[in-house]
């Protein structure tokens, strides 16, 4: 399946080290094989840095050191990084993919974007190798004939789960050697939360039996088990069993509550996940339904950072790879809400690791595409969360104070207040004001201007207005648009930053810092500073000045694109005092078109109900 520097030994001598920008580089470079297979990307010190997969080794490995300046940044650092290359050839696309993920997992490496947290969420397990299995929360997997069942979004998530299932299902919960001889059981027989085995109260089958309904029930085949369960109670009725058979009644119920609470209002058959994002312009927020006939079964999230340069796509791509190649449970469907790079070559390994066909689908109406917008929902909500328990942390409050003393500012920043211009060639021109208080986002105090006096192409023009409008209005108002902010942060550069300042000179607001980030190169600019402040593109200060530009960009490009819809959905009747939706429509059914209606005659309009002479003349009027 696989051979490391053997079929190619001519072609590299062990590592090849490559030396940036020399000129011998291009003749390294040709010499990789034009095969499937995986590359690591190495530094000086030997360790792995990035892991990448081809369908050509040579093409795309050569195309990390062509035209090195158009790369995105961090792209860039990677490739002024490596200082070693391994390949490994495989026999298909396929092969390479599953050696990407392997490797990626053994490595994870800095380059390679990551799921957060992968390692650490907790299982339930099932000892189903033993005569008398017990039940158990464990956060690693063994290779021990277990049952293992999650991941388990969270350790309050796995308790509530391992009580709920104790309850309904008592297994034991002790390590003593069950002879089925003893003479007296422990209390937890008295309160029915063991079965007995070791007074002999239960045979091993029916032990068994009931570790399947808890398997098959954690699996989200809850069906199943209500089947098992309520041909159990009429079998316990009929032998006139009462006690055994309310208590299959009381089973029944819990699991009927609990399908009930994980109700969604969607109609949807079968199982399948699916996948949505919501990211910034460095985070992401990935979160995954998983949904059995309408019942929610699985709900997870993870978040990935160092995401600026890659797409959605991209980004669903990895999650896919790094989700499902340690995940035991696989659908027949995956909904995505984008659609990723090779979905065939993606399906394909998917259907082998499952052992039948995986589909992956981008829903586009119905039911999926609803799916999908709530997973979607809840990721947005999940990402602000993430941000908000990032700015609370104690560190945060370290990264404004070096802030602080990076811009040599005379106040601590509290308050930061980020301004961004949206348009299409000055049209539905608009602007937006988002605040953070202490690092951390107020969606209730954000603001959306709608330019009035430029009508014309000039960012300039429009964030001078912005800006005079914001500080002029805080004369007359209290509370929220009487507070000044510790630091003006505006997203563009000199030429944004001047007109800004500009702004507040004439808005009496002089004394208010003020500074601006350009996305070009993510330089920051102060006032009177031909040259950006030297803060380090990796820092964790400049991180948090971009998140904020990001939301103020975001808020700007919303609102913008919500005005474009809302004229799009606009007709030249609405301006016509007298024509409301009825009336239009009666028109639109009547003639088809707005040009028909034009070109219509009086005596053609007035045929229209609610049309009268002098209302039908305005609209000739309105559309001539």
């Amino acid at each position: 399946m696989q051979a490391k520097h053997t079929l190619y030994q001519s072609y590299f001598d062990a590592n090849i080290h490559l030396k940036m920008f020399e000129p011998h580089i291009a003749a390294y470079l040709k010499l990789l094989p034009p095969l499937p297979g995986i590359y690591l990307f190495k530094d000086n010190l030997g360790a792995v840095i990035y892991v990448g997969k081809a369908a050509n080794l040579r093409n795309r490995v050569k195309s990390y050191f062509q035209k090195v300046s158009r790369l995105p940044a961090k792209t860039r650092q990677l490739v002024e990084r490596v200082d070693k290359i391994e390949f490994v050839v495989t026999e298909s696309e396929i092969a390479a993919l599953i050696l990407e993920c392997q490797q990626i997992k053994k490595y994870r490496p800095h380059y390679n974007v990551m799921l957060k947290d992968d390692k650490s969420f907790p299982y339930i397990k099932i000892d189903v190798k033993n005569d008398w299995p017990t039940i158990s929360i464990t956060r690693r997997r063994y290779n021990d004939g277990a049952k293992y069942i999650g991941r388990i979004p969270s350790a309050w998530s796995a308790r509530h789960t391992y009580d709920f299932i104790k309850k309904i299902f008592p297994l034991r919960s002790c390590n003593k050697v069950i002879s089925g001889k003893e003479t007296r059981p422990c209390l937890k027989f008295h309160i029915q939360r063991c079965p007995g085995p070791c007074i002999g109260a239960i045979r091993r089958e029916e032990y068994h039996e009931l570790v399947m309904q808890i398997v098959a029930f954690l699996e989200g085949k809850e069906e199943l088990v209500l089947r098992e369960l309520r041909a159990n109670m009429q079998a316990a009725s009929r032998s006139l069993e009462f006690e055994k058979a309310a208590r299959l009644r009381n089973q029944i119920q819990a699991i009927e509550a609990v399908i009930a609470s994980n109700k969604i209002p969607l109609n949807i058959r079968g199982w399948q996940d699916a996948i949505a994002l919501a990211r910034n312009e460095d985070l992401a927020c990935l979160r995954i339904f998983s949904v059995r006939d309408a019942r929610l079964i699985g709900d997870e999230h993870f978040t990935m950072d160092g995401v600026r340069d890659e797409s959605d796509a991209y980004l669903l791509e990895i999650f896919l790879k790094q989700y499902y190649s340690s995940s035991d449970h696989i659908p027949g469907l995956i909904l995505l809400q984008s659609q990723v790079d090779e979905p065939q070559l993606i399906s394909e390994w998917l259907h082998l690791r499952k052992g039948s066909g995986v589909e992956l689908r981008t829903p586009a109406k119905g039911a999926g595409l609803r799916l999908i917008n709530m997973v979607a929902a809840n990721a947005r909500q999940q990402l602000e969360i993430y941000q908000a328990r990032q700015a609370a942390r104690p560190e945060n409050f370290n990264i404004l104070a070096n802030l602080k003393a990076w811009l040599e500012l005379p106040r601590s920043l509290r308050r930061i207040e980020a301004y961004d211009i949206s348009n299409i060639q000055g049209t539905n021109a608009v602007g937006s004001m988002v605040v953070f208080e202490n690092g951390i986002p107020r969606p209730a105090l954000y603001r959306r201007f709608r330019i009035k006096s430029v009508q014309h192409p000039d960012d300039y023009a429009m964030m001078r207005e912005m800006i005079q409008r914001r500080f002029t209005s805080r004369e007359d108002a209290t509370g929220k648009w009487s507070t000044l902010p510790d630091l003006v942060l505006i997203d563009g550069g000199k030429g944004h930053l001047h007109a800004a300042g500009f702004a507040m000179n004439k808005a009496g607001v002089s004394h208010v810092p003020i500074i601006s980030i350009a996305k070009e190169n993510e330089d920051v600019f102060q006032p009177g500073n031909a040259q950006p402040v030297p803060i380090s593109k990796s820092s964790a200060e400049l991180h948090l000045l971009q998140r904020i530009r990001d939301e103020a960009h975001r808020f700007a490009v919303t609102y913008h694109r919500n005005l474009r819809s809302k004229q799009s959905r606009e007709s030249s009747l609405d301006v016509v005092a007298g024509i409301g939706p009825t009336r239009k429509k009666a028109l639109i059914k009547r003639f088809g078109s707005v040009s028909n209606i034009k070109d219509a005659t009086i005596e053609e309009l007035t045929s229209v109900k609610g049309i009268t002479t002098k209302l039908a003349i305005s609209i000739l009027d309105a559309l001539a």
